[in-house]
């Protein structure tokens, strides 16, 4: 009924095209000579994204040479299909239905048409340009941007170049791959990546509000001091030349790109705990965070002013995430960071990052969660944000916000919000309540000074008898995502630190009696 595989993203079409079940003819053309073209071209892969460009490296690789993937057992999905892969012709669509679409479409077919006429030797030295682009960044056994679809690529990559297996290069590719996997008794499966900085500052922000800063909390924050990139200029330096390195990965490392988002976090905790003792970790890690804001004043999440709009209308972004751009709940994390360390609200910095958050807020009083499901974490954290800066919290566009997340309130006292919220026509869709998504609201509601309202009260006695096992809540639930509407994730920690943290938080709040929360988180 929806049209079968034929209606796959292209990522899937390109697997497919490797295993001989479609036509190379299936794929958007992505000649690997882009990786020659100059930077002030309209496509080059300092415009896209982080995660885009070390797909796309690997990836047009393996699209000019057109390997054929092993396949002993013969195993193939030709019954995903409504006709025979052969014979469907209508693989190739305009993304976006708009004019840049139908555009970017006629360069795919005339792309088409020549390619097979290229320079060998411009296509040979394209290929060595990826080839050092990967190398460059291998990142150790954590892999090629620490994402497995890179990671992956890049083991296809080398075996297709006819790399020996003992090569240092396709060992540590391959032992990337297999520090994603997750095997017990009863069931596998392959991480697409691993958070362990983002989780440990979180679970560190729940303690100190719970009012366990002890010894485990600075051991943590140590571990975590200890993984700061100092040292490696990243890709984000091609917007920010001039900027010092300062920032800390999502994972367990990945120099080349880390993340604003987890700086935030991580320098927020850092100076809860102990300002004296992370002073110079937290003076790197601001100062980053600041060269990193993008013209408009908000922050993206690895690069500045990746904001190549028109690029999201090539056959090859079906997917709709080809860019990194500013969003509102990375916005929010940073003004709560620079808050937090007393930067006022007429910084220019700030002033300006808070008008961006002010133009980002939906028409219902909501705000777009890019990174978390999805407007009540947007909300909760524009709130915080808000509230940290010392906004009036009785403005009318915060109470816009109150009043949304009051009328998203389910009836058993918790909140939930559907992944399908990122369609627009599908953002009212019910779903159960969750214990993640029941603090963000309770947090942003305590932020907006609605400690003592009938709402907040509801929530706790929702997170007090919701079901959990110990310490941590029972979710099943997804809730967050890496791209909207194609790629969902499940944090297995968020139920755990974020009820706590809630819970802690209205606590403290009761018992100072202030509307003001006491830190930028």
């Amino acid at each position: 009924a929806r049209g079968g595989a034929a209606e796959s993203n292209v990522f899937t079409r390109v697997l497919l095209a490797l295993f001989a079940i479609l036509s190379w003819r299936s794929v958007p053309v992505m000649p690997v000579e882009i990786m020659l073209l100059p930077r002030w071209f309209p496509f080059h892969l300092d415009k896209v994204s982080y995660w885009s460009r070390t797909l796309i490296a690997p990836l047009v690789i393996l699209m000019a040479l057109k390997p054929r993937a092993k396949n002993p057992r013969g195993v193939g999905v030709e019954e995903l299909f409504v006709t025979p892969p052969a014979a469907e012709r209508h693989y190739i669509s305009n993304p976006t239905g708009s004019a840049w679409g139908s555009f970017f479409l006629a360069i795919d077919r005339a792309l088409r048409a020549i390619e097979p006429y290229l320079s060998r030797r411009r296509r040979k030295r394209a290929i060595e340009r990826a080839v050092a682009f990967i190398s460059e960044r291998l990142n150790g056994e954590d892999g090629l941007g620490a994402i497995l679809p890179a990671i992956a690529n890049s083991v296809m990559v080398l075996e297709t170049l006819g790399y020996p297996k003992d090569h240092p290069d396709l060992m540590i590719a391959k032992r990337a791959v297999s520090n994603l996997l997750v095997e017990n008794r009863e069931v596998a499966y392959c991480q697409p990546c691993v958070s362990p900085l983002w989780d440990t500052a979180l679970a560190c922000h729940a303690l100190m509000e719970a009012g366990n800063a002890d010894a485990r909390v600075r051991r943590a924050l140590d571990w975590i001091v200890d993984r700061q990139i100092l040292d490696v200029v990243g890709d984000w330096a091609n917007m920010r030349p001039n900027l010092r390195p300062g920032g800390w990965p999502f994972e367990y490392r990945n120099d080349y790109y880390p993340d604003v988002d987890d700086t935030a976090v991580i320098v927020c905790a850092l100076h809860r705990a102990d300002p004296g003792r992370y002073r110079q970790a937290i003076a790197r890690g601001t100062e980053w965070v600041l060269g990193m804001q993008s013209r408009n004043g908000g922050w993206a999440s690895f690069d500045a002013d990746n904001t190549h709009y028109y690029l999201n209308n090539i056959p090859f972004a079906d997917h709709g995430a080809l860019l990194d751009p500013p969003t509102a709940d990375l916005t929010a994390r940073c003004i709560s960071m620079l808050a937090q360390q007393g930067y006022d609200r007429s910084h220019p910095v700030m002033a300006r990052a808070l008008a961006f958050l002010r133009r980002e807020q939906e028409s219902d009083g909501s705000w777009f969660g890019r990174w978390g499901t999805n407007y009540i974490y947007g909300t909760w954290s524009a709130l915080v944000a808000l509230n940290a800066a010392g906004e009036d919290m009785s403005s009318p566009h915060v109470r816009r916000a109150v009043d949304w997340l009051k009328a998203r309130q389910q009836a058993d006292g918790g909140w939930g919000e559907s992944c399908a919220s990122y369609w627009p026509e599908r953002r009212a869709e019910p779903v159960a309540s969750t214990p993640s998504q029941t603090a963000w609201a309770l947090l942003g509601l305590t932020a907006a000074g609605e400690t003592s309202s009938e709402a907040v009260a509801r929530g706790i006695d929702h997170l007090s008898a919701a079901p959990r096992a110990g310490a941590k809540w029972d979710e099943e639930l997804y809730n967050a995502v890496g791209f909207p509407r194609v790629f969902y994730l499940r944090y297995h920690g968020y139920s755990a630190y974020f009820p706590l943290w809630a819970l802690a938080r209205y606590r403290n709040l009761l018992r100072q009696n202030d509307r003001r929360v006491a830190w930028g988180m």
